[in-house]
C-alpha cells in the first residue's frame, strides 16, 4: 500500500512537474551562479533525486525561487541538455533524461518493523480504563459540532489558560458533579495530572522554581511516578500515615503543602473521613498552607453516595486537580486545575505565553461533549460496567479463593487483594509466569514510611478495566489461579 501511493505521488510529480530544493550556497567550485545551478541539477540527477521523467520547473518559475536571472537557470538548463541529463521539447518542457542512471545504490532490502514486545496474555494493571469502550461515534459528533462553530481564530495561538467554552462547561460539569465551586476565570486546562504537578513545582518549559515549594505531605501509599517527578523538581515529599479513614492528616507538620487522594484513595481505596476533610483545610488556613486535591477516581463509585470534593469547603486553600484519562482516555491528554486566585496569574506565567501542551480542537471537542450531556451518559454507563466488573471478581475470589480480602471496591477501577504474610512477592512473579499483569502493593509504598505509622500489608492492586469486556472473564479464571492457597491450621491451634 505504501509503495502505490509513493509511485502514484511521483508519477503525479512527473505530469504536473516537482518544486525544487536546490541550495546554491552550498555549492562549491568556480563559475558563479550559473555553474553552482548546473552542478546542483547534475547532482541531483545522479543521486537520484531527481528521477527519469521528471518535469523541472519553467525557466521562470525557478528562477524567481532561487532568486537568479531567467537567463541563468536557461543556461543551466542547455548545458545539461547537450550533456544529455535532460532532455528539452516543444510542449513537453524540460525533464530529466530517461537514460540518465542515478547513482547506483545497495540493493534495497524490504524494511522490517521492529520486534514488537510480547504483553501480557491479561491485563490486569490499574489505571487505565476500557480502551474498547471509547464513545468514538458520540466523541466524533462532537468534533464535528465543535470544528464547524469554531470562530477563526481557534486556528491561531492558543490561550494557555485553556478554551473558554470549556472552562466554562467545566464549571458548571465540576459545580453539579463534584460539589466545586470556581469562575471559569480560575481554570487553567492541563494536560493531566503529571503536567499539573511540573507546572506547579517548576519542571516546565521555563524549568525555574515554580509556583510551589517543598516540602510537600504525600500518602504512604501512592503513585511512584508522582514521588519520582517531585524529586525530580527538588521537592522533598514527606508520607503521611494512612489508616481505615485515610490519611492522618493530624500528623501534618511544618509541610507548606499536602497532596491528597481524597474522594478515593489510591491505592488502598476509601474516602478521606468528614473530620479529617475540615481539619485539613484548617491546618492549611492555621500554616497558610495548600492543599493538592487528586480526584483520582472521583466520578466512578458504588456503593455509596457521591463524595464531594474538598475544594468545595475552601476554594481559596484547595488546588482541584482532574482529567479525562480514567474516564475517557488517557490518550486524550486533557485535565484541569481548579486554583486559589493567588496562583492563576503564576500558573500560567509557568505554562507560557501561548498553550503547547493540549490540542485546542481536542478542547472545544470536550467542551461540546460535556455541555451535549454525552459526557454524562458516558459516565454513568462506564460506572455500571464496572461495577459488573467489580461484582464479578468478588464473586470470583468467593468461590475460588475466600482466603483473599478484598478492599477498596466501593469506588473506583482497581481493587486491593490482600495476601498472607510473605506472599505478595511469589504471587507478582507467579502472575507474570502465566502472563498475568498486575501490581504488588509495596510498589506504591514510600520508602520513607515506617513500619510504626503505617504497617506494611501484602497485597497486590488489581485493575478491573483494562481487559476488554471479551477477555475479562479469561482475566479473573488467571488470576484465580496464581494467587495463594491457604495458610494450613497449626495442629493442635
Amino acid at each position: 500500500m505504501e509503495d502505490s501511493r509513493v509511485n502514484s505521488w511521483m508519477d503525479s510529480a512527473r505530469r504536473i512537474g516537482a518544486d525544487l530544493h536546490l541550495d546554491l550556497s552550498e555549492s562549491s567550485g568556480p563559475g558563479g551562479r550559473r555553474a553552482a545551478l548546473t552542478r546542483a541539477l547534475r547532482d541531483a540527477v545522479r543521486s537520484g533525486r531527481l528521477a527519469p521523467g521528471t518535469r523541472l520547473p519553467p525557466y521562470r518559475s525557478l528562477a524567481a525561487d532561487l532568486g537568479v536571472a531567467r537567463n541563468t537557470v536557461a543556461d543551466a538548463y542547455a548545458e545539461l541538455v547537450a550533456e544529455g541529463w535532460l532532455t528539452a521539447r516543444q510542449g513537453s518542457g524540460t525533464r530529466v533524461a530517461e537514460r540518465a542512471e542515478p547513482l547506483r545504490r545497495a540493493e534495497r532490502v524490504p524494511r522490517k518493523a521492529p520486534p514488537r514486545a510480547r504483553g501480557p496474555r491479561h491485563d490486569l494493571r490499574q489505571g487505565t480504563p476500557d480502551a474498547s469502550a471509547f464513545p468514538r461515534a458520540a466523541w466524533l459528533a462532537s468534533c464535528r459540532r465543535a470544528l464547524q462553530q469554531a470562530p477563526n481564530e481557534v486556528f491561531g495561538p492558543g490561550d494557555p489558560a485553556g478554551r473558554i467554552e470549556l472552562r466554562e462547561a467545566l464549571t458548571e460539569y465540576l459545580a453539579r458533579a463534584r460539589g466545586v465551586r470556581t469562575e471559569p476565570d480560575r481554570i487553567v486546562i492541563c494536560s493531566g495530572f503529571a503536567h499539573a504537578l511540573r507546572l506547579l513545582f517548576g519542571q516546565d518549559r521555563s524549568g525555574g522554581g515554580g509556583v510551589l515549594r517543598g516540602p510537600l505531605a504525600v500518602e504512604a501509599y501512592g503513585l511512584g511516578f508522582h514521588r519520582e517527578l517531585l524529586a525530580a523538581a527538588g521537592v522533598r515529599t514527606v508520607p503521611l500515615p494512612l489508616d481505615e479513614d485515610g490519611a492522618r492528616v493530624d500528623r501534618l507538620a511544618r509541610e507548606r503543602a499536602v497532596l491528597l487522594t481524597p474522594a478515593h484513595q489510591f491505592p488502598t481505596g476509601g474516602p478521606l473521613h468528614p473530620e479529617r476533610r475540615a481539619a485539613v483545610i484548617d491546618w492549611a488556613r492555621a500554616r497558610g498552607g495548600v492543599v493538592l486535591e487528586d480526584d483520582y477516581d472521583g466520578e466512578f463509585r458504588y456503593d455509596r453516595k457521591p463524595v464531594g470534593a474538598v475544594q468545595g469547603l475552601d476554594p481559596e486553600r484547595v488546588i482541584f486537580i482532574g482529567s479525562v484519562s480514567k474516564s475517557l482516555s488517557p490518550a486524550l491528554r486533557l485535565g484541569w486545575m481548579v486554583l486559589p486566585e493567588r496562583y492563576v496569574g503564576d500558573v500560567l506565567a509557568a505554562k507560557g505565553e501561548r498553550e503547547a501542551w493540549v490540542s485546542v480542537l481536542d478542547q472545544l471537542s470536550l467542551a461540546d461533549f460535556i455541555v451535549s450531556g454525552a459526557y454524562d451518559r458516558h459516565v454513568r454507563r462506564m460506572r455500571q460496567r464496572y461495577r459488573r466488573r467489580r461484582d464479578r471478581l468478588v464473586a470470583a475470589l468467593a468461590e475460588h479463593a475466600p482466603h483473599v480480602e478484598v478492599t477498596g471496591v466501593a469506588a473506583g477501577l482497581h481493587a486491593v487483594l490482600r495476601l498472607p504474610p510473605g506472599t505478595e512477592r511469589s504471587t507478582v512473579k507467579a502472575a507474570t509466569w502465566q502472563g498475568v499483569a498486575l501490581d504488588g502493593l509495596a510498589e506504591f509504598r514510600h520508602p520513607d514510611a515506617t513500619e510504626e505509622e503505617t504497617p506494611a500489608r501484602d497485597g497486590i492492586v488489581v485493575g478491573c478495566a483494562t481487559p476488554s469486556e471479551h477477555a475479562y472473564g479469561a482475566a479473573l479464571e488467571a488470576l484465580c489461579g496464581v494467587l495463594p492457597p491457604a495458610e494450613e491450621p497449626t495442629p493442635g491451634g
